[in-house]
């Protein structure tokens, strides 16, 4: 804790007082530029590996950024996404995985994460197609890059289940919004992205039009 509050003396003493106008802003009201969703891992800083502020990204964060299905679950989730694509009007949303996960390391054990973490094997449910996807297409795999897979299918599959909530279908079918599947390679801070038409994930700098808005595509070659 004293971690923490020295830094909150820091940040109001040395960062507050340095961009006062830019806080008195913000308190009037937010325009960000895009739903960041992304998995609550400690290492995992959206606003530093994008190099964005206060106010540029609405945040949802969760063990292995998991999108629930509209529908499948009354949680924070449907209501932070409604609130973003149909109160803020965001314009871009951003499933962004890494690696080392240790959610997607659950999943693929998830009846003996239920031993111990029951809670958290009940939420990864709502990543059983991600499991599957993987059980059934990529049986040659084991170890890291069986890890790695894991992580990039779930991304498409978040995505996927992003497209059942009513307010990002109905931005979707009048082009007023972008999905993007994004993995963040933590040893390396490169950011990998779902190129459709090469149907792989790519170097975000090397893909033009990193918009995974095409049909579902398996049997990835992982990063």
């Amino acid at each position: 804790m004293q971690k923490l509050i020295r830094g909150l003396h820091q940040f109001q003493a040395n960062v507050f007082s340095s961009q006062k106008e830019l806080f008195q802003r913000l308190a009037i009201g937010q325009n960000p530029d895009a739903l960041f969703i992304t998995c609550s891992d400690s290492r995992i800083n959206p606003n530093l590996i994008t190099q964005t502020g206060p106010g540029d990204l609405f945040i949802i964060r969760n063990a292995g950024n998991i999108i629930p299905s509209y529908g499948a679950v009354q949680g924070g989730e449907a209501g932070t996404i409604e609130f973003a694509v149909a109160g803020l009007g965001v314009k871009d949303i951003i499933v962004c995985g890494h690696s080392h996960c240790g959610a997607m390391k659950g999943l693929l054990q998830r009846e003996k994460l239920a031993e111990s973490m029951p809670a958290l094997a009940a939420f990864l449910g709502h990543a059983e197609a991600t499991r599957r996807i993987v059980r059934d297409n990529y049986k040659e795999l084991q170890g890291a890059a069986l890890e790695t897979v894991t992580v990039e299918e779930n991304v498409l599959v978040q995505i996927e289940n992003l497209r059942t909530h009513p307010a990002v279908a109905s931005a979707l079918a009048r082009g007023q919004i972008n999905l993007h599947g994004w993995v963040y390679k933590i040893e390396t801070g490169e950011i990998f992205c779902f190129d459709p038409e090469q149907s792989q994930f790519v170097l975000l700098a090397d893909a033009p039009r990193a918009l995974p808005n095409g049909p579902r595509l398996t049997n990835i070659t992982p990063i």
